[in-house]
């Protein structure tokens, strides 16, 4: 049954509401208000792949400006020159390596420790010690080094004959170049000259190179000695191992040295080109300050051909290079062979396998 209206306990509806503004919240107190949380910052993280990636990219930028460097501060000398007759471009490729007596920023202090020698005595101007045609060929035969006895009577175009070595004091590199070229038939296609005190120089930048003495070596007339056995010779004792010929342990005087200075250039570069060069900071850095001074290349040349150069050499001390001397007529090496030296120059114009008895060691 529905509840009797205005009885007690009886339902009643609640009156309608009336629509009226939303209640408001009272607003707490300036210092009840909480502090605001600081926005989430996002953490950069470098992995192993981004510093690998950051440490080469120093690295190519520090090989390239060494680069740079050593590119734009080599010595340079327009030693390579067109003329009349001269041999055409064969296979392979040509460099003329020459060792000057220079003594060009040398002190006097330098000289004496260098045993330089005084320079009116050897005849006065520059000469050259050391001339070798290093032959890199086009296919898989052997590299080779070949040394020209500084006393070889050649023709030196313009001056007659004379021994080789008069051409640079006649006529600098230009002359020597054009010399080796018509007495050889071989186009040189690169130069390079380094003198006494650089020499010395690079020899020292990388702590001295190794090598074996079979027999102790004593300068009668420099009074240089080197004493017999496996040792590391500096700068200094180098240059007395490539310049010596007056000696009990050179009895064929320069045919001796030549093969010396062919040894111990296998020694240098193998030692400049390993990783305990390369990798020491106390090494390579002396030798990248001293390469620049100490080296003279054809304006034309640049470090890309050195370092095929030095590539190639590398080889000698492990018979990957073939080693040998212009083939001559007696030990005092004034005049070459002109059958086997024949052989020997066309089987590198060709870039064939030099035959046996045009070998000289």
């Amino acid at each position: 049954m529905m509840p009797v209206p205005g009885r007690e306990g009886a339902y009643r509806q609640p009156p309608p509401r009336r629509p009226g503004p939303p209640p408001t919240r009272a607003m707490p107190a300036r210092g009840d208000i909480p502090p605001s949380a600081p926005p989430r910052t996002r953490r950069r993280r470098f992995g192993p792949g981004k510093i690998l990636l950051t440490l080469l990219s120093v690295v190519v930028l520090f090989l390239a400006g060494v680069w740079v460097y050593l590119e734009f501060s080599i010595n340079r000398v327009a030693a390579l020159e067109d003329y009349a007759g001269r041999p055409a471009a064969a296979s392979g490729t040509n460099w003329l390596i020459v060792g000057s007596d220079s003594r060009e920023g040398l002190t006097a202090d330098d000289e004496k420790r260098l045993v330089t020698g005084d320079v009116e005595a050897a005849g006065g101007g520059q000469r050259t010690d050391t001339m070798m045609i290093a032959h890199l060929p086009d296919n898989d035969t052997k590299p080779t080094l070949v040394s020209l006895p500084r006393d070889s009577e050649v023709a030196i175009p313009g001056h007659g004959t004379n021994k080789i070595n008069a051409a640079f004091s006649m006529g600098g590199a230009p002359l020597l170049v054009k010399t080796v070229e018509q007495a050889t038939g071989l186009r040189i296609d690169h130069y390079a000259e380094i003198g006494f005190g650089g020499f010395a120089n690079i020899v020292d930048a990388i702590g001295g190179v190794d090598m074996c003495v079979d027999k102790e070596m004593r300068d009668t007339v420099t009074g240089i000695t080197i004493p017999a056995g496996c040792q590391e010779l500096d700068g200094a004792q180098a240059l007395g191992f490539v310049r010596m010929r007056h000696s009990d342990a050179t009895p064929r005087s320069d045919l001796d040295r030549v093969e010396n200075q062919r040894k111990f250039i296998g020694a240098l570069v193998s030692q400049i080109a390993s990783a305990g060069t390369l990798l020491n900071p106390f090494h390579v850095f002396p030798l990248l300050g001293a390469a620049p001074d100490a080296l003279t290349i054809d304006e034309g040349d640049h470090l890309h051909n050195l370092v095929g150069l030095a590539w190639a050499m590398r080889g000698i001390s492990s018979d990957g290079v073939l080693s040998t001397t212009v083939p001559v007529t007696s030990a005092s090496a004034e005049h070459w062979d002109k059958t086997k030296s024949k052989q020997l120059f066309e089987a590198l114009r060709n870039d064939t396998a030099v035959p046996e008895s045009a070998i000289m060691t």
